[in-house]
């Protein structure tokens, strides 16, 4: 079992370069697979859970090459060449498609197999094999695919079929059931829709409406005209905020700390953390804002901030649904408490990722109180040592290194081999900032 030892340390500082975003990854290659014609995406994130749906479609017929893959998973030097197959060119594939770790991969690929005229057998991990599927199987079913699980769990098999467009009213804020629905949509005759509680990362819909697909949001409800072909593209892919955002909070809980994080994608879809540790009273500031392949983007430069507890709820959670953990570290170490409700999604997350930040934090000598959505937590000045169980899951291991930054002496993290399936090189990264 791999670990991380980490000690309180002096101030970070310099600039750094996080590693490209795996949702806008994700997605784009999915859809360049789909278009017809040749796509290029630069600054593909080439870590464990993008490579699954690289993997994945090579295994139904997309012609896919990957040229100068980044020794830690980052850089423009990373490019990816598809020969799209368009909306009905894919093939069944010989054997079950393994998604690995992946939850985006195989709930994505459900909306893109049930539209397929032929059946396939998805599969993961140990972790994935726990995360419930029903989500995104209820509303492809009424669309007309068919499903064979246990229980809605993995491994799964779906049938493609005609599907019927529909108008789902989704009951959880979900990009993954948001995009699986759409990319259905695509082989249905007629308008797909689907309303949300709270508005979800928008990447699908970016991606699909520079693609050339008929979609139109009105409010909270996303709608795509099917039938429409794919046009290839030339995709930059911004690098990720979700993995910014464990600097971004180190940066701002180290003392004499100061970190200029470049190239960061901003979607305001994704940003709820920004938001919420500037209401603590921390100092961030975006520079050289500009728009690269449809997607905002900015330079975050922070710098040490005492903060302060907050309530964190409604539509500010699904925008920060990925940082929890490292928000939950950032709770940790503010003056007064802070309540995070409306978060019931994060206990089907990697882990249960509720319960685990509870007890991480319990271990580190926090006061914490679980509910069934969310956490209430009593900050304090400086977190105690102690062994973690990231419980497999990438990013509260990240999240609780960070928290070793500010404890009175050794911390260890246990079970770090999953930190690969999203931020390769995030402890060299890490330790080029403590120089």
């Amino acid at each position: 079992m791999s670990e991380i030892r980490i000690r309180y340390s002096t101030p970070l500082r310099g600039e750094i370069i996080p590693p490209p975003d795996k949702s806008i990854s994700h997605r784009a290659v999915i859809l360049s697979s789909l278009a017809e014609g040749t796509s290029v995406i630069r600054n593909f994130l080439f870590a464990e859970d993008p490579v699954s749906t690289v993997n994945a479609f090579r295994q139904m017929g997309a012609e896919i090459k990957i040229e100068g893959q980044g020794t830690r998973g980052r850089g423009q030097e990373t490019k990816i060449i598809i020969n799209g197959k368009g909306l009905s060119g894919l093939s069944a594939p010989e054997a079950e498609i393994d998604c690995g770790n992946s939850g985006t991969t195989m709930r994505l690929l459900c909306g893109v197999l049930s539209g397929q005229p032929f059946s396939a057998t998805l599969k993961g991990d140990a972790s994935l094999t726990r995360r419930p599927m029903k989500r995104v199987m209820e509303p492809l079913s009424l669309m007309g695919a068919a499903f064979k699980s246990e229980n809605g769990y993995p491994p799964l098999t779906v049938t493609g079929g005609y599907l019927q467009p529909i108008h789902y009213q989704s009951p959880v804020a979900s990009a993954q059931v948001k995009s699986s629905v759409l990319l259905a949509g695509l082989y249905c005759d007629g308008v797909t829709s689907v309303t949300e509680p709270e508005r979800s990362r928008d990447h699908t819909e970016r991606m699909l409406k520079a693609a050339g697909a008929h979609l139109a949001v009105d409010n909270l409800t996303v709608s795509v005209k099917g039938r429409a072909t794919l046009k290839p593209s030339d995709i930059i892919v911004p690098n990720d905020f979700s993995s910014a955002a464990f600097f971004m909070t180190a940066g701002i809980l180290v003392p004499g700390s100061e970190i200029l994080i470049k190239n960061v994608g901003i979607n305001p879809t994704r940003t709820g953390l920004l938001e919420i540790l500037r209401s603590m009273g921390a100092e961030i500031s975006l520079e050289n804002e500009r728009e690269v392949s449809g997607e905002p983007v900015a330079d975050i430069h922070v710098r040490h901030t005492p903060l302060k507890g907050i309530e964190v709820s409604g539509d500010m959670v699904p925008k920060t649904i990925d940082e929890f953990p490292i928000l939950c570290v950032a709770a940790a170490l503010a003056q007064g408490h802070t309540k995070i409700t409306g978060a019931k999604e994060l206990r089907v997350k990697e882990s249960d990722r509720i319960t685990t930040m509870s007890n991480a934090l319990k271990k580190m000598g926090i006061s914490v109180e679980e509910l069934e959505d969310g956490l209430i937590i009593e900050g304090r000045e400086r977190l105690k040592p102690a062994t973690i169980q990231s419980c497999g899951d990438h990013r509260i291991a990240m999240s609780m290194a960070i928290a070793g930054l500010r404890a009175d002496g050794e911390t260890t993290v246990l079970d770090t081999d999953c930190i690969k399936t999203s931020f390769p090189g995030f402890m060299e990264l890490l330790e080029t900032l403590q120089k």
